[in-house]
């Protein structure tokens, strides 16, 4: 792997994986292509590794003619793409731009570079190498919704997705598949769980709530609060990525996980008791006082749980960090880090979101 474009690099697990690999690989050059929404910034971009082996585009993965330019004055010969809309919230409100993203932008992606690859040689080497290699990054979410007894996830498991988010990604997927089936295109696809860690949108429940929790804001928990997730530290993801990329053979897919399922109210007391650890002169305290129950979200999935065995037993990666060593690493990252919350709130409509999407649900305390 020499030239590698990262699809949605400005964005959470991108721009972590970005600054893992510049640190790992001392050879890799990046080119970033990033459409900068607004879960995409380049706040997030800031004190790389070496910014000399880092190219930012903004573009849209949508645009061929873009991505081929891309593919062939860079060299690329390993694709991982992140870029996805993937808050099943917005996904309920407004689906057709998960669509368009998620599936349309997969596909050109998938057949630019196909025919790139193509038309220079690169795959006439297959599958002596491991590279050129199309990496997929997929989500937990496809698999639909687990009852309490049910076992977890495999890769095996038939698709069974339930939000527009969720139906995107997986058809996002099929589209992979088919591609390496039909094509011949080199291919590797991980499912991954709820990542948490810096960097992350404060959209999503953990910086959520770190940051309503440190401004005296409400927390709000949607229905019971007793939704069961596996939650993933995002720099143990990358090192799961990166094995994959470096060990796996093509064709393959991987379930990457934390291994634990705890209820969602009960990630939220844990964060609220690191922060009245963290903060003990906080007016707030103790914190969890600002916990307040809102209606449920249509559709919400009840619980997800994945096996990792596979991943673990092929390629011998598993999780680093603990549960609450991460979310301690997490929340003194945002505590050390308010210029990043002040520029994300500030050019991303981040209130405006939180009013639209929270403030009409009405407390069910």
């Amino acid at each position: 792997m020499n030239n590698a474009l990262i699809t949605g690099g400005a964005g959470f697990i991108g721009s972590n994986f970005i600054r893992f690999l510049l640190l790992i690989d001392p050879e890799i050059r990046i080119t970033n292509l990033d459409a900068l929404t607004y879960a995409g910034s380049l706040t997030n971009l800031q004190e790389l590794p070496d910014h000399s082996r880092h190219k930012f585009i903004r573009g849209d993965i949508c645009d061929r003619d873009l991505v081929t330019k891309i593919m062939l004055e860079h060299k690329i010969d390993t694709v991982v793409h992140f870029a996805a809309e993937t808050h099943v919230d917005r996904s309920i409100l407004g689906p057709e731009r998960f669509i368009q993203t998620n599936i349309m932008g997969t596909f050109t992606l998938l057949d630019v570079a196909l025919r790139t690859w193509q038309k220079v040689g690169l795959l006439d080497s297959y599958p002596t190498t491991q590279f050129p290699r199309f990496h997929h990054i997929s989500t937990d979410e496809v698999f639909g919704s687990l009852g309490p007894e049910d076992s977890p996830w495999s890769e095996t498991t038939p698709y069974a997705p339930n939000s527009p988010y969720a139906a995107s990604k997986a058809a996002s997927d099929h589209l992979v598949r088919s591609y390496g089936h039909t094509y011949g295109l080199p291919y590797t696809i991980t499912n991954c769980s709820n990542n948490f860690g810096p960097h992350q949108f404060p959209e999503k429940l953990i910086p959520l709530i770190i940051l309503n929790a440190i401004s005296g804001q409400s927390l709000p928990i949607y229905g019971d609060g007793k939704q069961i997730r596996d939650w993933l530290y995002v720099e143990d993801h990358c090192e799961a990525i990166w094995t994959v990329l470096k060990t796996s053979k093509s064709g393959k897919t991987y379930n990457i996980g934390g291994n634990n399922q705890p209820h969602n109210i009960a990630i939220v007391q844990m964060v609220c008791d690191i922060l009245d650890e963290l903060k003990p002169d906080s007016p707030y305290q103790p914190h969890s006082s600002l916990i307040k129950y809102v209606e449920d979200r249509p559709g919400h999935d009840r619980r997800y749980a994945m096996d990792i065995s596979k991943i673990q037993q092929e390629l011998g990666w598993k999780p680093r960090h603990t549960l609450s060593e991460a979310l301690i690493k997490t929340v003194e990252w945002y505590l050390q880090h308010p210029e990043w919350i002040e520029a994300i709130r500030k050019e991303s409509g981040y209130q405006d979101w939180l009013d639209k999407n929270y403030t009409n649900r009405g407390d069910e305390s």
